[in-house]
């Protein structure tokens, strides 16, 4: 990473002026950018504080961060540490918003549900021709238990069901055991009882 210094430079020594360019490097890979990196390196004094920001680029973000201390490479020091976090919380914005088309839409069809695959390498799937469509083999998904579930009534649950839902799993009250109730297609509900 190329590290320019201005303002008050001679108080950068050599040794510090490596200490901050190897931290800045390990910065640098975080940042991932083609091409040359480069941050900027301002330093002034106020009184007894030595006051340094540091500006980077990521990708078209600028990025600044500033650490003030009576000790120069403890300001430089935490001006890096605020840095680093700008760039883990943008990196992770960038990854949560450029994710694969399909993992969100399957987020969307699940209503929010978080859900992952079982095996998360891809499995060959056997592909069939029927009818001039391609088919295969069904995908299975681990779904998230929700923390907060408590025991519930059957009433409880029928209410619970009438929310959009076509079924609900819940620990039964009264049995202490596991039940499973659908809504059937004439309105009734079918009830299995673990």
């Amino acid at each position: 990473m190329k590290v320019t210094y201005s303002g008050k430079t001679k108080d950068f020594t050599p040794q510090i002026e490596k200490k901050i360019e190897a931290k800045l490097a390990k910065l640098g890979k975080m940042i991932e950018q083609r091409g040359e990196k480069s941050a900027q390196v301002l330093h002034r004094m106020e009184r007894h504080l030595h006051n340094v920001e540091i500006k980077t680029n990521f990708y078209d973000h600028a990025l600044l961060a500033k650490g003030s201390d009576t000790d120069l490479m403890t300001g430089v020091c935490g001006a890096i540490e605020k840095l680093e976090k700008q760039v883990v919380k943008l990196r992770n914005r960038w990854r949560d918003t450029h994710r694969d088309v399909k993992v969100v839409r399957e987020k969307k069809e699940t209503n929010g549900i978080a859900l992952e695959p079982v095996a998360p390498a891809p499995v060959k799937a056997k592909a069939a021709k029927q009818n001039g469509a391609v088919r295969t083999s069904p995908r299975v998904f681990r779904v998230a238990p929700d923390g907060d579930a408590k025991p519930m009534t059957l009433e409880e649950a029928i209410l619970v069901l009438q929310k959009d839902r076509s079924y609900i799993v819940y620990r039964d009250l009264e049995r202490s055991g596991l039940s499973i109730l659908f809504r059937r297609g004439d309105g009734n509900f079918d009830l299995i009882e673990a």
